[in-house]
């Protein structure tokens, strides 16, 4: 049986008539860039995060910068962001000009780990940039603790945890701000690339929806020197189709986290992620552990079984940041996961049998 990492067909397959009505319905209306399709996505993913506004804008990477920007966090500020990340956390505050300032994840969760986070304060810290890592929210509270001693503004970066929850709120709601992706891939996926900035904060979310347009709050009145990042009306359309289906889909990713614990819990050999205490996750990505993660990789490919490794090179060995310095041995942990972890095949329309061929090759 082949197995791909990732089914990128069956969703389109199943909303099929929904999406094409909505592609119709963009096509026909004459109106493409900034309008009610935007508007109406707005408002929904707004609601069912839980806060009062919601900004589309291009993609997540920019989501982050501009809600960044938005809190006039530039040249000469810190922003403490996890060490064991995808590169675009980092690349979000460079763009504003702070300074990148890693911290070193949790054994448990790989999240950001907040007592090592309050050792990583220093008079120049502006805010900090949690991820909630594979769909797995961070440990908010003891981050919004520290926020709040310090007057730091905290910035989710959400791209990977659409639904998720933290001692049942939502994501996009547990932090100053937050940054969505909607890339295809993600558990609310586009046909295209989007994302969005949702806060509590009217002057933020004015600000963004400026900035997001040239700096303009209307036409041809340029308030800030701004930038070209906007949701587009077909994919904002899309999002509004899938979103009514989201926890749906994530509950059908427990059920499959659920068929992978059940079938791999005994294999010594592995290390099988753990859910923290009130913590419900999404499962963007089920992430195994296993100090021979190449060759098992291997083996499963011979299989037919696709994989993925989330990430091999952290951000602080990559060449984009070399001019921080910092060489193998600066973040220990962040490096062994690197070189230990392996994403399984992961989505809503995996298959039982499909699951269990899984289960029974890495058991091989």
């Amino acid at each position: 049986m082949s197995i791909p990492f990732l089914d990128m067909k069956s969703p389109y397959l199943e909303l099929k008539k929904e999406l094409d009505e909505a592609y119709a319905r963009v096509m026909s209306s004459g109106w493409y860039i900034l309008g009610k399709e935007v508007e109406s996505f707005e408002e929904k993913f707004a609601y069912y995060c839980g806060v009062k506004y919601c900004v589309g804008v291009g993609n997540g990477l920019e989501a982050l910068h501009l809600a960044l920007r938005g809190y006039d966090i530039g040249a000469g500020d810190e922003v403490i962001v996890p060490a064991n990340t995808y590169i675009a956390t980092w690349l979000a505050i460079t763009y504003c000009g702070a300074t990148v300032v890693p911290v070193e994840p949790d054994w448990g969760s790989y999240n950001i780990d907040p007592d090592r986070l309050r050792e990583a304060l220093t008079p120049k810290t502006r805010a900090i940039m949690p991820v909630h890592l594979y769909g797995m929210p961070a440990d908010m509270n003891g981050i919004m603790e520290i926020a709040e001693e310090h007057g730091l503004k905290v910035i989710e970066d959400s791209a990977q945890a659409h639904g998720a929850r933290y001692k049942g709120q939502r994501t996009g709601s547990l932090g100053h701000a937050a940054g969505f992706s909607f890339y295809p891939g993600k558990n609310l996926g586009a046909l295209g690339d989007g994302g969005a900035v949702t806060t509590n904060d009217p002057d933020l979310a004015d600000r963004v929806r400026a900035l997001r347009n040239y700096g303009s709050e209307r036409k041809y009145y340029n308030r800030y020197k701004g930038f070209n990042s906007r949701l587009d009306e077909l994919q904002a359309a899309f999002l509004r189709v899938k979103l009514d289906k989201l926890d749906e889909w994530n509950q059908r990713r427990r059920r499959v986290a659920d068929l992978y614990f059940e079938g791999l819990t005994d294999c010594e050999e592995l290390i099988l992620p753990l859910v923290p205490e009130n913590v419900e996750p999404i499962w963007h990505l089920f992430v195994i552990r296993h100090r021979d993660r190449n060759a098992l990789q291997k083996k499963l490919a011979q299989a037919g079984i696709g994989t993925l490794i989330h990430y091999p090179i952290p951000p602080h060995l990559s060449e984009a940041y070399r001019e921080m310095g910092r060489k193998k041995g600066a973040f220990p942990i962040s490096e062994e996961l690197a070189e230990t972890v392996l994403s399984l095949p992961m989505g809503p329309h995996l298959t039982k049998d499909q699951v269990a061929d899984i289960i029974e090759q890495i058991r091989a």
